[in-house]
């Protein structure tokens, strides 16, 4: 029988880890015991905290050894911090996974140039994840990675082990600090400074809507053709699958059609508030 995918399971905390002052990461197992779904990077869920209410959390890892998935939460709004706040053992619902993902598997042997904002890290990460289990597969990995601080760097310890394993890893923050020894500045300024096969290059991005705007302009520069470009679009959404409306994004629903997109099916519109 098939699940509702309005009706949120019942799943339980099975491990809480605390990145930075407000960024936490969630391990969540089913509370039947049943296999968490399968998911493909770039694809989220709904989180539903019983009493506060519900909000997309895109998924950021697993399964895990014990069977659980990865979910990694900015404490911004009333839901996020109800969710930020729970602890081992507490239960929430959960619906999806829901939407596209990032085209890791077409990519295959492409230069692969991952370019993350701040939680926009957490998306990527799974993309990330596959391309290590399956490294040879692939040519050139580059990590560039945008935080407003060093104490606001996420998965510092991770991005030790992705250099070590074979990825081109460049972190730079908006604001350094007095023992900061790395890059200061925005992004983008790392772009020009990379060398890699500018014909066969997938580049994936997801941070702001103004990184994302700026990060595809340099890349134009390089000749990236717009169909070569990913972006994860976030919005309002509600349902997971297109039905209320709330993240239309011209003739697309970002919850059912995106959140990744190529760049060249959402150009004209990129860059557009929402309403």
């Amino acid at each position: 029988m098939c699940q509702d995918p309005l009706l949120p399971r019942l799943y339980q905390i099975s491990r809480v880890r605390r990145e930075t002052h407000d960024v936490y990461m969630l391990d969540l197992e089913p509370a039947d015991g049943s296999p968490v779904p399968e998911f493909s990077p770039g694809q989220f869920n709904m989180l539903y905290v019983f009493g506060i209410g519900e909000v997309p959390i895109s998924i950021s890892g697993g399964p895990t050894r014990d069977g659980s998935v990865v979910h990694t939460v900015r404490a911004v709004g009333a839901v996020s911090r109800a969710i930020c706040a729970l602890r081992k053992g507490a239960m929430l619902g959960l619906r999806g996974p829901f939407g596209s993902h990032w085209p890791v598997q077409e990519s295959q042997g492409d230069d692969i140039l991952l370019v993350a904002g701040g939680i926009g890290l957490a998306p990527l990460r799974p993309a990330l994840l596959s391309i290590l289990a399956q490294r040879e597969r692939f040519g050139k990995v580059i990590l560039l990675y945008g935080a407003r601080t060093p104490a606001d760097v996420l998965y510092s310890r991770e991005l030790s082990r992705w250099a070590r394993a074979g990825v081109d890893v460049r972190v730079t923050v908006d604001r350094g600090a007095e023992s900061w020894k790395g890059n200061v500045g925005v992004v983008t300024s790392l772009i020009p400074r990379l060398t890699f096969d500018r014909l066969n290059t997938a580049a994936m991005i997801c941070g702001p809507e103004i990184m994302m705007r700026f990060t595809i302009g340099e890349l134009s520069k390089l000749d990236i053709t717009d169909e070569r470009i990913y972006v994860s679009m976030e919005r309002n959404m509600k349902c997971g699958i297109g039905l209320c409306g709330h993240c239309q994004y011209g003739p697309s629903f970002i919850c059912k059609d995106g959140p990744v997109f190529a760049f060249s099916r959402v150009k004209s519109l990129f860059g557009v508030k929402e309403a």
